[in-house]
């Protein structure tokens, strides 16, 4: 995540360490749509899907009462291609301003308009992703004209001032040389960047998982230089600790002792519970007691390092020490 002033912060850590303690989901992600723009190399998602069994808006106030996260993800699928987005994101929003909401997206919908409108209705941060800093980006996301888009619409909202975007780059066989020029890209554009890593659970190819010496070599000599522009910039988002981790998953092939159903979880369009977006063992509402008996107490997965496990996978004072330190601000909004 990106700084967050310090008011909103405290409440953040305050709900998150009953939830933690409570055996309850701190992050939960609202994949509201299973429908794309895009057809993206590394994902299962892609074109339109059916929408008939999708939750209305209104379903998601009832969402947010049981599970009480204090972080969601507004995810898809694509959420901008959702005709009623603004009132899904009312309907998880609650009047004391949690929970921290972040739009996740590709932006090939997105206008100034919306923006401005998502930002009312109570989105804190959009998470864009960008896997190549030029016109790369439209093959690997099968959409031709992708970049050319983001690189006209969002210097121009970042110009308004909010520092409420976070492009996102998932790392892969493909643009791991790329690690610093899109870092330069997001300068550019005056936003902010986070790094994630590529699974091959969800489409099971591995031809984009960093396994030869040559290009783990490359990953540490591009992070490296990534973690010493960090100490004189916050503009890159994650934390040393959680680059450090993503070296680690590529090299040994993986990531065990995931939380995945405790810590995070997924509601799919349908409202039914997921432990994650990769693991399609279904569950109810209220069910989510008994999804950390069956699946997170016996989880054996260990492929996959995504942003919001990168961001939870780790002791409670470690998240609360760093998300203190590195990414709470005095500063208001």
């Amino acid at each position: 995540m990106r700084k967050v002033p310090l008011g909103e912060s405290l409440r953040i850590i305050a709900q998150g360490s009953v939830n933690w303690f409570a055996k309850r989901p701190v992050v939960v992600s609202f994949e509201v749509t299973d429908s794309c723009t895009c057809f993206c190399k590394h994902c299962d998602h892609g074109g339109d899907r059916d929408e008939s069994r999708n939750m209305k808006p209104s379903d998601y106030n009832r969402y947010m009462k049981e599970l009480r996260p204090c972080v969601v993800q507004v995810s898809g699928g694509e959420p901008l291609m959702r005709p009623d987005l603004l009132e899904i994101v009312r309907n998880i929003k609650s009047d004391n301003g949690l929970p921290y909401t972040i739009l996740v997206s590709n932006w090939s919908h997105m206008t100034e308009e919306k923006y401005v409108q998502l930002r009312e209705a109570g989105i804190d941060e959009f998470c864009v992703s960008l896997d190549f800093p030029d016109e790369r980006h439209d093959d690997f996301r099968g959409l031709p004209g992708l970049y050319q888009h983001l690189s006209e619409i969002i210097p121009k909202v970042a110009a308004l001032g909010h520092d409420d975007i976070v492009m996102n780059n998932c790392i892969t066989t493909s643009n791991v040389a790329e690690i610093n020029a899109v870092a330069d890209k997001a300068a550019e554009w005056g936003v902010n960047l986070n790094y994630s890593a590529y699974s091959p659970r969800r489409t099971g190819c591995r031809d984009y998982f960093l396994t030869t010496p040559d290009q783990l070599t490359v990953l540490n000599e591009q992070l490296d230089r990534i973690k010493s522009r960090m100490d004189k910039s916050h503009w890159i988002t994650n934390n040393k600790s959680t680059l450090d981790a993503t070296i680690k998953y590529f090299t040994r092939g993986g990531a065990p002792d995931c939380k995945a159903g405790l810590r995070w979880l997924v509601v799919t369009s349908d409202g039914s519970l997921q432990p994650c977006s990769m693991q399609f063992k279904k569950y109810g509402l209220h069910e989510q007691a008994r999804m950390v008996r069956e699946f997170t107490e016996k989880n054996s997965c260990d492929q996959c390092y995504v942003s919001i496990r990168s961001y939870l996978d780790k002791t409670f004072p470690q998240l609360l020490r760093e998300n203190v330190s590195e990414f709470f601000s005095f500063k208001p909004r």
